[in-house]
């Protein structure tokens, strides 16, 4: 590999991160704007004529739910992961994978909604939503395109009205369709390309160069930070490291993640090369805001898994395609990688990269991250033995 990575030219015709047509690159693009759009309260159409407006319940606001109404002549749905809805409806766990709920006209409202999708919040004393047997067609992608926002996974659909379509075209609403939502992650991942580098000294390592890597038309930035020359080693340690802002920025007390950053890159400067991929997958992937509420519900007694699984999300949301791409593109293909988390080593081997061996990177606990580290090492089976 070259010392300088932009200098080559992005591994487009690997089988990670093949070239797309330009039309699929746009209905991607759409899809990246549809997020953006969920996130300040605007409602967006899934699957044209004949399928759904959708709208965030987090982000639900008057003008947003107004829009919305406009669109359907149906009564709203919302939709819920189990947990959520059976918090939602006061009764066992619903054996489904997604529920539909039928709220009363008094609950279409910002509060109200907000409410419903947030644990935190409190139910509100006037809800009594009934559940649907059956959910909407493309209603697994409505919701799945609320969580990509990393908005609460709560999604308010409904069927679009015989004239919906001619009145979002006039609000400029957007149009996506569900084969493209279900596209996006991978798509997210797969095309990473390097797009700035330079060389970084650090306390730990003061030879490091960080690349950061995003892909075209989509916005989402990872980073790498590469001690010494480790696309020269046979197989140097690479640690995946999903951003935490708490713990590397805020040096939080509440987990391991600034100790195991700092840990990895003396490591990595010991062996004389090394990658770490920071990767933005806050929380598990959940995202900044998320993570927090889960903290909240943490503090009422809930563990991590619990408390994921209490707003809507599942326990880890995380992808290792991305860091498979990334490691594509710097030359490291066989490597040993420092991790606790044997999630790691199978999701990155089955993208692809050869795993030579794994080595652990143990933080002992602090008197305030314990159980926290209880329930990594009990729930999510990481070795801190």
């Amino acid at each position: 590999m070259s010392s300088t990575l932009l200098q080559n030219d992005p591994p487009a015709t690997s089988a990670l991160s093949g070239a797309m047509p330009d039309a699929a690159v746009l209905r991607l693009r759409a899809v990246h704007r549809a997020l953006a759009d969920l996130r300040r309260g605007t409602p967006v159409l899934l699957d044209g004529a004949g399928g759904l407006a959708v709208l965030a319940a987090e982000t639900a606001g008057e003008e947003g739910l107004a829009e919305f109404r406009a669109l359907t002549d149906s009564p709203p749905v919302l939709l819920l992961a189990p947990a959520r809805a059976a918090a939602v409806l006061g009764g066992p766990l619903p054996a489904a994978p997604l529920v539909a709920l039928r709220l009363p006209e008094s609950s279409l409202r910002p509060l109200a909604l907000g409410a419903l999708a947030d644990p935190l919040a409190g139910q509100p004393a006037d809800a009594r939503p009934e559940r649907l047997a059956e959910v909407p067609a493309v209603g697994p992608e409505a919701l799945a395109l609320v969580k990509l926002a990393q908005l609460l996974p709560a999604a308010l659909v409904a069927p679009l009205a015989a004239a919906g379509a001619e009145r979002a075209a006039a609000r400029a609403l957007l149009t996506i369709m569900a084969e493209d939502v279900r596209a996006y992650p991978r798509a997210l991942a797969s095309r990473l390309a390097p797009v700035a580098e330079a060389m970084v000294p650090l306390a730990h390592a003061p030879d490091a160069k960080v690349v950061v890597f995003r892909a075209p038309d989509l916005g989402v930035e990872h980073v790498a930070v590469l001690i010494g020359r480790p696309a020269e080693a046979d197989a140097p340690l690479v640690r995946l490291h999903s951003e935490c802002f708490t713990g590397d920025v805020l040096a939080s007390l509440r987990c391991d993640c600034g100790s195991q950053l700092h840990g990895a890159l003396r490591r990595m400067e010991a062996e004389g090369a090394g990658v770490l991929l920071y990767l933005a997958q806050e929380g598990r992937g959940i995202g900044l805001a998320n993570k927090l509420r889960a903290y909240g519900l943490q503090d009422r007694g809930l563990d991590t898994v619990e408390a994921n699984l209490a707003l809507g999300w599942g326990a880890d949301e995380r992808s290792f395609l991305a860091a498979a791409t990334m490691l594509q593109a710097l030359g490291v293909r066989r490597l040993r990688l420092l991790t606790n988390n044997p999630e790691k080593v199978s999701g990155l081997s089955a993208c692809g990269i050869e795993v030579a061996g794994r080595e652990g990177l143990v933080v002992p606990p602090n008197g305030v991250n314990d159980r926290y580290l209880a329930t990594k090492a009990k729930r999510f089976g990481h070795l801190l033995g």
